[in-house]
């Protein structure tokens, strides 16, 4: 890799931040009770910022000292979200100075289930793909313990193959828990639509036939509404339209959950909307519905900024510009001469191991303050370099969902997967076969338990910029931070990048949703070739460090958000083995 601009600098704070002691102290993080995480209010977090501020690298030149710059500020006000349960304990929590909602969660609340679900005897949970299966045993498991009868019944189209793992999981046809999908949604007071994005464009008309007068219909991703949008249509006026959105794929859901019965509120936090309600249950209902699937907190959104966060997330961190960021680090590492594996672990298992397990328990400064001198004018130098290219395609991809351009593409890729006007189909390949994916599954075979590979300075910058980069995205766009911290930060780091760190970047782009597929195939390049093309020209032309740009990220209130929010979940690492399986029934190879 070329070496970095030479250059030297210094982060120094103004006068009125004198909160921030330029001092250096010996930290000693003082953990909160209930995570690993630094206490905004604590000396240890001031501590760490200083430690930030304070830094003086030097190579040649003079120390360059740059003027606070406040963190930028949003053009929108965040979104906060008032409601009312008369079954939950509504809870306010301030983030970065905003005020917003949520109800904790907890198996302790599996007890008021009955309340929420007032009226439900039939929740019919449609489709077995990627949060189906996670949902419906959660669902079924809590209603249990809480001793209720509602029936949670899996409703599939005739001859699917995902009949056999529904059985494998517990519902069967003989126990009226397993059945035909149009049957179960015209029994289901409550119906929980979870087949693909492609799937309810092109079902939707007849999902509503089947709907019964006065039942409420359950989504767990707004995209439905942007493609009825994009028709000048809406839903149904006999319904009620609510969405539970976990902030993680299906099997952290289920995963998480299960480890919770072991830790009181471990599980995958999720958001909550209520876009239409004839008779004033929506809201109980869809909390009663996050509490089941045990979120640690849920809080509140709208069904258009959950999908515009959501399709622009997975485009995003969460599953694109990860695909992308690491090809071009993979391909300019052994360009410069490293070996393949060292290459692959400086990318890839880097990110998804020891950079998401620390800034998970402790946060991106704690990430950066944990780097020498050297490594944090490494650091400084990517992430100067990265983040205007990862802004300008993130700010280009969120235009693109808010418009409902992509979800138009994703309409019209799921149409060209079979034969149509005498074209042939053109199904999804699979990326796993190319030299860096097949470099991977060596490192993976021979990589020791528990090893989360290593922290490499150019790469963490790289990421870093792109998370930051999304934060300030959607907080331009109006989205609350908790929004923006659980679609930027924990749903990467706790959720999908675990997965990752199992099965490879490859195995999740091949396996996940058709949704999240689609759009990791589309912008994947388009970060590879606007970092290869403008940040590692940048660095190679020795460009200055943007100082306003490395204060900016010491500064930004984003931080303390994270940690409330980080607190209001327990201390519990995802557990995925090296064989974890997320592969949905019909990507498979054998027929059930």
């Amino acid at each position: 890799m070329a070496a970095p601009a030479a250059t030297s600098f210094s982060i120094s704070t103004s006068s009125s931040s004198s909160a921030v002691s330029s001092s250096t102290k010996s930290l000693k993080p003082a953990l909160s009770s209930s995570l690993g995480f630094l206490s905004t209010s604590s000396p240890s977090l001031k501590a760490l910022r200083a430690k930030s501020h304070s830094y003086n690298v030097s190579s040649s030149g003079g120390a360059l000292n740059v003027r606070m710059v406040a963190a930028p500020a949003a053009v929108k006000a965040p979104m906060s979200l008032d409601f009312e349960t008369s079954v939950f304990k509504k809870e306010k929590v301030t983030l970065s100075g905003h005020d917003e909602y949520i109800v904790k969660g907890g198996r302790d609340l599996f007890k008021l289930l009955p309340d929420a679900f007032k009226g439900i005897k039939q929740i019919g949970v449609i489709g077995w793909g990627s949060q189906g299966p996670a949902q419906a045993q959660n669902l079924r498991d809590s209603l249990t313990e809480a001793k209720s009868d509602i029936v949670v019944k899996i409703g599939l189209r005739k001859g699917s193959r995902s009949f056999a793992e529904a059985r494998a999981a517990g519902f069967t046809e003989e126990n009226g828990t397993l059945g035909d999908l149009y049957e179960t949604i015209s029994g289901s007071d409550l119906v929980l639509l979870l087949i693909s994005d492609a799937a309810q464009a092109d079902n939707y008309e007849e999902v509503f036939s089947h709907m019964k007068p006065n039942s409420i219909l359950g989504l767990s991703h707004g995209f439905l509404l942007g493609h009825l949008q994009s028709l000048d249509l809406d839903f149904p006026k006999n319904i009620s339209v609510i969405a539970v959105c976990p902030k993680g794929m299906g099997p952290s859901v289920r995963r998480l959950y299960v480890q919770g019965k072991e830790i009181n509120g471990a599980g995958i936090n999720a958001s909550f909307a209520v876009h239409q309600d004839i008779d004033g249950r929506a809201t109980d209902v869809a909390l009663g519905w996050s509490v089941a699937l045990g979120s640690p907190f849920t809080f509140a959104t709208t069904l258009e900024q959950e999908y515009k966060s959501d399709i622009f997330g997975e485009r995003g961190i969460l599953l694109g510009a990860v695909h992308g960021i690491v090809e071009s680090l993979f391909r300019r590492y052994t360009e410069n001469g490293m070996s393949e594996e060292l290459a692959y672990k400086n990318t890839v298992e880097c990110i998804t191991g020891n950079i998401s397990r620390t800034i998970s328990t402790k946060g991106m400064l704690a990430l950066y303050n944990s780097l020498d001198a050297e490594g944090k004018k490494v650091f400084a130098t990517a992430y100067s370099a990265s983040y205007y290219p990862c802004m300008e395609i993130l700010y280009e991809c969120y235009e693109d969902v808010a418009t409902g351009s992509e979800i138009r593409s994703v309409v019209l890729a799921g149409r060209r997967f079979s034969e149509k006007e005498g074209l042939p189909a053109f199904p999804m390949g699979k990326i796993d076969q190319t030299r860096m994916w097949k470099v991977g599954e060596r490192v993976r075979a021979t990589r020791p338990s528990g090893d989360l590979g290593p922290l490499y300075p150019f790469t963490a910058g790289v990421y870093v910029s792109l998370m930051m980069a999304q934060i300030e995205v959607l907080r331009k766009k109006g989205h609350s931070y908790s929004e923006i911290i659980n679609e930027s930060v924990i749903e990467s780091v706790d959720s999908l990048n675990p997965f990752m760190h199992a099965r490879g970047v490859s195995f999740m782009v091949d396996n996940c949703s058709t949704t999240a597929r689609l759009g990791s195939r589309k912008w994947a390049p388009r970060f590879d070739y606007n970092l290869t093309q403008q940040a590692l020209v940048a660095v190679d032309n020795n460009l200055p460090i943007n100082m306003d740009l490395m204060t900016n990220f010491v500064c930004d209130p984003v931080h303390e958000a994270i940690e409330v929010c980080a607190r209001l979940r327990p201390t519990v690492d995802i557990s995925v083995p090296a064989d974890a399986d997320f592969v949905r029934p019909e990507l498979r190879q054998t027929v059930n």
